[in-house]
């Protein structure tokens, strides 16, 4: 068995969110701080039935169950957390078509990002640790224009016409998710800058008790001082959550607290410590974000615990 761990088998995380909700770069930087070598990442997307030409000519968008294979993805999660690899198929998403599959060996960490990760219990029930990606709406559709844009080729204009087409399977299909999260995170931007769509935007972590989440009471007993905020409150259906507020302008040397106390619960993990929050802005830059990267090392200490047989799944 690997060093630091008591579950001998793979640790699941999932991370599930509507189109270019930031799925991609959360997952890349907990991959990061958990040891590239030791993480598989896969995109549930890859399992599009039908190709882009195909899913214009049926009528078919994405987001549809319909258009995915989502018995197949059922039975892939299930091999992966057993330990037996699989033959995943493979979507090209600059061309919209459907290339060879991939041979992918499970190893300690497997992180599955996409949109339909949790559309049913067989593959819920595979997961050690679920988080749900939901950034406000107006800061969706500008992350999801600048990188349809930038990377897919896309105009301005199609990718607002691509969004108003899957309105109505966001609400049926990607939005219903949410509510089987252990966590859900939520990026928007603060009041005196409604523009904001980057390492300015604010986060909140929506923390529900189906995970033993870390103690952050240091960070109450610092109050307002730190800028970060822990309330207790109520979800959609008006169950009891804790709610975590991360400020977008929170300074270093406080994104350093958070950050240390985080470490500080999960020494298995201070191997690696550097490259969190990165992501690409609007110039095609690679910018920081503190709030990211707190989200990234809460969501790690997650898996990290999990490794040690704290989540009981």
């Amino acid at each position: 068995m690997p060093k630091n761990r008591s579950v001998n088998r793979p640790i699941i995380l999932g991370i599930v969110g509507d189109s270019a909700a930031g799925k991609t770069t959360l997952t890349a930087g907990i991959a990061q701080i958990l040891g590239p070598e030791r993480v598989a990442c896969i995109c549930t997307d890859d399992y599009h039935r039908y190709s882009r030409a195909e899913r214009a000519e049926n009528g078919i968008s994405a987001l549809d169950p319909v258009g995915n294979y989502i018995d197949i993805l059922e039975q892939h999660i299930r091999n992966l957390r057993h330990g037996r690899p699989i033959l995943k198929p493979v979507y090209n998403h600059s061309g919209g078509t459907l290339d060879a599959p991939q041979y992918i060996e499970p190893r300690e960490y497997i992180i599955l990002e996409g949109l339909l990760g949790y559309s049913t219990r067989a593959m819920r029930n595979c997961y050690d640790v679920k988080v749900y990606l939901d950034p406000m709406e107006e800061v969706r559709v500008q992350w999801k224009i600048q990188r349809d844009t930038g990377k897919r080729g896309y105009s301005v204009e199609e990718v607002l016409a691509s969004l108003e087409r899957r309105k109505d399977d966001t609400v049926n299909f990607i939005q219903p998710q949410r509510t089987f999260a252990d966590m859900v995170v939520r990026f928007y931007p603060p009041v005196d800058n409604e523009n904001e769509s980057g390492a300015g935007l604010n986060v909140s972590h929506i923390l529900r008790p189906t995970l033993p989440h870390p103690d952050l009471t240091p960070i109450l007993e610092m109050g307002s001082k730190n800028g970060f905020r822990l309330d207790l409150s109520r979800d959609r259906d008006g169950k009891p959550v804790d709610v975590l507020e991360i400020p977008g302008d929170v300074d270093e040397t406080r994104a350093h607290m958070m950050a240390d106390l985080l470490w500080d619960l999960i020494p298995e993990a201070a191997h690696l410590r550097e490259n969190l929050g990165t992501y690409t802005d609007h110039k095609n830059q690679t910018s920081l974000s503190h709030p990211l990267a707190l989200s990234q090392l809460l969501i790690t200490f997650h898996m990290v615990k999990a490794a040690l047989g704290h989540h009981a799944v």
